[in-house]
Formats: structure tokens, C-alpha cells, sequence
């Protein structure tokens, strides 16, 4: 794997290697792919549950951990770092495969394999940043053991994949800790932040994207660099050029085309409680999905003895946590699936779809379509002349257009109704 000019991994090698029927079934978003429902039957025959959103499951809860210090380290509820804890102090684990900051000199963000409860708790909080699996793999190829991989879900299918390929990975790799995701951002992520903290990024050397502050609402992000002398800027999502998350900035592309949003094909998922009053609580608050039995029996006796103060819920609960990411992966894809006409057309779960979308609607997958794919070349264009305001203005410029489109009609009112008219007149002949 590696970087390109618009700060996003991709595979290299030989060109006989990536035309390959292994590599076909090894990349998640491959047609040659199997598919998230027929993984999930394998890894989970007896989950008694099904819902078109989630998948298979066995129950669905809501809340935090109480047991210190998971929920204070954590970005959310610490869910995440809770389970994985509890699987290594059971001994069911070696290690557990995840993303860390990185070290001096290196990317921002890698993922490592933590053996014990500091180096998994030195771990945790969101990482909205590229990496890469295929270090950790090879670690755990040359050493003996059992371990977790916590991953969005395109991460953990690929490691389904991985393991369906190579039997020594089918081995050692025993369990899988999903994150609920939107869509994975480009390295120029944190470069947009250090224009816009008016900051050198060559100075940056740690990024924070979640400042937690319990006295604040969960969802009030803010941006946080540490520099190379140590000082530190901040600011608010919400202040950003391009701080809003669903319009898509830096958006991988593959994500247009991804259709699962919880880790279907996890033993447990989790994510943030995106509604009232969790969202309000700077505590931070998960949701979790649960699939395999062991997990199932983790939380239950957490539960029991007061160190998990988890909630029980229903999926449609759980599915109103994540209704944005619902509608760009269900409504959204089936209407992006009827633009693709060239490349390798990929085949999911969602079949393509124009009928029955308003036109609004469509303009809001449009703009989306169009920010994720010129916020690479504006950035790109903008580092390479060393003009920020390239980028700025135009991100200013796409997002009060998004907006309009989105919240409130405000300056685009006549506009709006200039196109109603005429959609009204063809609709009537």
C-alpha cells in the first residue's frame, strides 16, 4: 500500500499480481468479493435476529461502560476498548489488532497489535485517517497466537476475505470488533485543518479529530494539532470550511459504493448514539450491536455486575442512530448505481434505483458525488501552489451550495422555485 497525490492508500505491485483472481476476492469492494450477507450466515448460523440495516444479530443496547477508565479514554461510551480488554483478561486473546498514533517520523495514525490493557487503552479514541492492515498481518503470520481486529466494516470483511485465503490467518485471527462508519477521509484531512488553524502542517505531529470535553454535546467535534514544539490549536468542526461530515470532503470513492454501514460481518459493533439525549451527553455513548455468542455472554455478565451500564434496544433504535449513513448507503447508492458506466461496475446488495427520488434528494447525492471528488483535486492543486485559498474558498463556496440544498432554502430560494416550476411543468407534459 501506498500514499498517492491525493493523500489516499493504494495497492502497488506488479500489474499481473492486481489482476489476479486472488486479489479479486481479497479486495472488499471487488464483484469477484464475497458478499457481507453470505459471511455473515457462515460466522453467524444461529443469530436469532435479522434486519435488513444491521444484519444478523443477537441483541442490540444502548450506553456506556462504568467501569473507569474506559469511558474517559475513550471517543464515545468505551465499548470498544471495554470488549477487547475483557476478551485479553480472559485470555481468549494474544493481542488485539487496531489503530495507534503514530511514531516520530511516521504517519500520523497506523494500526499495531496491543498486548495488554495500557497499550490497548494508548489506542483508543476515532481515527479518521488512511491506514493499512498489511504490517499487522504479517505480524501475526510470523507469531503464534489468537487475536481481535477492531476495523470499520470494509476493514473486517477484507479480513474475512484474508482468512478465507490464507489459512494461518484463519487460525489466529479469531475475533472481529466492528466500528459503525460514514465514509474514511484522505491524509489532506489534517492538512485542511492546519490551514485552517493557520498552522504549517510540516510542524503537525499529533492529530486529535474528537476532543472530548464531557461538558460539551458529543457531537460538537473539534480539531485538535500538536506541534512540533509542543503548543497546540483547536477548533470547532462546526467552524470549518469543511467540518460537515456528510458532504463528504476527501471522501474515499469506494466508499459511493459501499452498502454496509454497522460491521455486519463483526461479532460486535459498535457507534455513537446519534440521538437525543445521548448526543447531548460530552460523556460520549455507544450503540452496539452483538452477533457471536461469547460477546453475547461478555456483556451480559458486565451488565450484571454493574461495571457496563448498557440498555437493551431494538434495531429500528439503532438504525435512527445512523440515519444520514442509511440513506446515503440504501436511497443514495441505488441512485449512484444508476450513473456508473464505465470502470469495474460493482455489484451489491442494493439494487440501482433512480424511480421514486425527488429531485432535491437527487441534487443532495449529486453535490455530495461532486465535493468528495473535487475536494481531492482542490487540495491537491492548492498544496501544490501553496495557495490554501484555492481550496477554502472553494470548499466555502460547494458547502453553502450543499447547505441550501440540505437545511434551508435561504439564498437559494428563487432558484428553488424556478426549478420547481419547470419540474411541475414536465410532469404535467
Amino acid at each position: 500500500m501506498e500514499w498517492d497525490d491525493y493523500g489516499q492508500l493504494k495497492p502497488t505491485g506488479p500489474a499481473t499480481h492486481r489482476r489476479s483472481e486472488a486479489f479479486a476476492r481479497l479486495c472488499p469492494f471487488s464483484p469477484e468479493a464475497t458478499n457481507e450477507d453470505a459471511i455473515a450466515a457462515a460466522r453467524f448460523p444461529d443469530a436469532p435476529q435479522h434486519d435488513a440495516r444491521l444484519g444478523r444479530y443477537t441483541s442490540c443496547h444502548v450506553g456506556a461502560v462504568a467501569e473507569a477508565p474506559f469511558r474517559e479514554r475513550g471517543s464515545s461510551g468505551g465499548m470498544v476498548s471495554w470488549v477487547a480488554a475483557e476478551l485479553m483478561r480472559r485470555g481468549e486473546i494474544d493481542g488485539v489488532l487496531h489503530v495507534h498514533p503514530g511514531t516520530p517520523g511516521q504517519p500520523f495514525f497506523g494500526y499495531r497489535i496491543s498486548r495488554n490493557e495500557d497499550e490497548l487503552l494508548a489506542g483508543a479514541r476515532s481515527r479518521y485517517h488512511p491506514v493499512h492492515l498489511a504490517e499487522v498481518l504479517d505480524q501475526v503470520r510470523a507469531t503464534p497466537g489468537r487475536y481481535a481486529v477492531v476495523g470499520i466494516p470494509c476493514f473486517i470483511k477484507a479480513v474475512h476475505l484474508a482468512r478465507a485465503q490464507d489459512p494461518v490467518l484463519a487460525e489466529r485471527i479469531t475475533h472481529m470488533l466492528g466500528l459503525f462508519c460514514g465514509h474514511m477521509k484522505s491524509a489532506r484531512f489534517v492538512q485542511s485543518f492546519a490551514w485552517q488553524l493557520g498552522v504549517d502542517h510540516d510542524r503537525v505531529r499529533a492529530v486529535e479529530y474528537r476532543l472530548k470535553d464531557a461538558n460539551r454535546p458529543a457531537n460538537w467535534y473539534t480539531a485538535h494539532l500538536t506541534l512540533d514544539d509542543g503548543s497546540t490549536v483547536q477548533n470547532e468542526w462546526f467552524h470549518l470550511a469543511d467540518g460537515d461530515w456528510g458532504a463528504g470532503y476527501f471522501q474515499n470513492s469506494a466508499c459511493n459504493f459501499c452498502d454496509d454501514v454497522v460491521a455486519e460481518t463483526a461479532d460486535v459493533s459498535f457507534g455513537d448514539a446519534w440521538v437525543e439525549p445521548y448526543s447531548s451527553d460530552g460523556r460520549g455513548t455507544n450503540v452496539v450491536v452483538v452477533r457471536a455468542p461469547l460477546i453475547q455472554r461478555l456483556i451480559d455478565e458486565g451488565r450484571a455486575e454493574g461495571r457496563l451500564d448498557l440498555q437493551p434496544v431494538d434495531a429500528d433504535f439503532v438504525a435512527d442512530t445512523q440515519a444520514a449513513g442509511f440513506r446515503q448507503r440504501r436511497e443514495g447508492l441505488a441512485y449512484r448505481l444508476t450513473w456508473a458506466k464505465r470502470g469495474i461496475r460493482p455489484v451489491k446488495r442494493v439494487a440501482p434505483q433512480a424511480k421514486g427520488i425527488g429531485w432535491r434528494r437527487k441534487l443532495v447525492y449529486r453535490t455530495r458525488a461532486a465535493i468528495s471528488r473535487d475536494s481531492h483535486r482542490m487540495a491537491w492543486l492548492a498544496a501544490r501552489t501553496g495557495r490554501p485559498q484555492l481550496y477554502l474558498g472553494w470548499a466555502r463556496r460547494t458547502y453553502a451550495v450543499y447547505e441550501g440544498l440540505t437545511y434551508d432554502r435561504g439564498r437559494f430560494a428563487p432558484l428553488f422555485s424556478r426549478i420547481e416550476r419547470v419540474a411541475g411543468r414536465r410532469k404535467d407534459g
